[in-house]
């Protein structure tokens, strides 16, 4: 029971942490500049998608998802430190 219950703690820190990246990870400024809509339309002609919004979703869940695996994964190793003192 005990284990159960860690991984669902797991899951919803894991979880938590991905809803505080969806917040505060994001580009600047919003709306984006001409320059930077440049950049997106010339990656996503290279890339063949014919909409820039579904590589820019792709792109930023992407880094968010590895934000939150970085952010989790350190405090996954700051816990084993603080509970082997």
């Amino acid at each position: 029971m005990a284990t159960l219950v860690r991984r669902i703690f797991k899951v919803a820190l894991f979880l938590g942490l991905f809803v505080l990246a969806i917040r505060y990870v994001h580009t600047y400024p919003d709306p984006m500049t001409e320059s930077q809509l440049l950049v997106w339309w010339n990656a996503s002609e290279w890339l063949g998608i014919r909409d820039p919004e579904d590589l820019y979703f792709v792109m930023w869940v992407t880094i968010q998802l590895i934000v939150t695996t970085a952010v989790y994964l350190t405090l996954m190793k700051l816990w084993r430190r603080y509970r082997t003192k």
